[in-house]
């Protein structure tokens, strides 16, 4: 079973690029969308995004990704619709300007999403860990957290739908069109996985601990990360895409 987060393989650009400049990629863009107040830099920043997946080969990770945001998004523009009163009346409670603030929260939203999830698509959880403890100086154990928690991910994912499957096989309906009662039939599952969760979480705490978790320093890997022009170039583009999105 695939994961929106799971790693591709690809020999592009963008996967040679250093793991620390990759994620100042992603920052830049993510902060550019929070400076942007125009419509024509949201949607820039949204399809840039979006082209660098295609690029990537990512793109089919992406598009799944947006078909669960949109509904977030599509109740973030119906919730800025009845708060934001100010503005001309537009159709029933909508105004102007609630319709603007709506719109641009949406496209925030997706711009923000994005850019970290085709990072982890771009690059082995591994050399993310290694490559921050190295170049940015973090401390092991926070990226082993971080990288660890990512691996979770698909786990739990595939641990809820064997419980889904089981309480399915019982009789259990959960493609219930109602959302009140789909999540009362959701949170006794939480239990089960909630149970599974802790048993695996000490589970490798205990392993990490044996194999010499709290001797491993920044030195520790036997791979390195250096920064190469293409680097250097990405960082160029990736403080040109931070002032774009200041001044549009």
């Amino acid at each position: 079973m695939l994961n929106v987060i799971d790693y591709v393989p690809g020999t592009t650009v963008l996967h040679r690029l250093n793991p620390v400049t990759k994620l100042a990629l992603a920052a830049s863009i993510i902060i550019a969308t929070i400076l942007a107040d125009g419509y024509a830099a949201l949607i820039a920043l949204l399809l840039i995004t979006l082209l660098l997946g295609v690029y990537a080969g990512t793109a089919t990770r992406l598009l799944s990704l947006l078909k669960v945001l949109v509904p977030i998004a599509a109740l973030m523009l119906v919730l800025q619709l009845a708060f934001v009163r100010h503005g001309d009346p537009v159709f029933l409670f909508a105004t102007t300007d609630g319709l603007v603030s709506g719109t641009k929260a949406c496209l925030r939203l997706l711009g923000v999403a994005l850019p970290l999830v085709l990072v982890l698509t771009v690059t082995k959880t591994t050399d993310l860990a290694n490559a921050c403890v190295e170049k940015l100086h973090i401390p092991y154990k926070y990226a082993f957290t971080f990288t660890t928690a990512l691996r979770f991910v698909p786990v739990f994912t595939q641990e809820m739908n064997a419980i889904m499957e089981a309480q399915t096989a019982r009789g259990v309906e959960f493609d219930s069109k109602n959302p009140f009662r789909k999540l009362s039939l959701m949170l006794p599952v939480c239990i089960p996985l909630l149970v599974t969760s802790v048993g695996k979480t000490d589970a490798t705490a205990l392993a990490a601990e044996q194999r010499g978790f709290y001797l491993r320093t920044r030195t520790s890997s036997y791979r390195r990360y250096p920064f190469a022009p293409r680097d250097a170039v990405c960082g160029a583009l990736c403080v040109a895409l931070i002032i774009a999105g200041a001044i549009l």
